[in-house]
């Protein structure tokens, strides 16, 4: 089980009713070499961290994903929560200094 404690708020990702796919998300991922199943896997997989993301979350809240997919690739995801699904607003390779800071190559 995935929480974010975060003040006030605790979102189990468990508890959602799964992900909000369409043609802008996908076409967007897809522009960073990512398929949708990779980001779904991210969930299933430790360890899993998540920041908020309060530069992005303006109109919404936003968070930042940080995982691993079953054949071990690192992506970095940006996923907001709506009617009660995750939504992935873009998905790519983490970078160098992500690496770096979630403990380097081991994560």
């Amino acid at each position: 089980m995935v929480w974010l404690n975060t003040q006030s708020m605790k979102i189990d990702f468990n508890a959602l009713e799964g992900f909000e796919w369409d043609h802008g998300n996908l076409e967007h991922i897809k522009k960073h070499d990512v398929d949708y199943r990779e980001c779904e896997d991210v969930f299933l997989n430790q360890p899993l961290f998540v920041l908020v993301d309060e530069e992005h979350s303006a109109r919404e809240k936003r968070y930042k994903i940080f995982g691993v997919t079953t054949s071990k690739r690192k992506l970095a995801l940006a996923i907001t929560i709506r009617n009660n699904k995750i939504r992935v607003v873009t998905a790519r390779d983490r970078n160098r200094k992500e690496k770096m800071q979630l403990g380097g190559e081991k994560i």
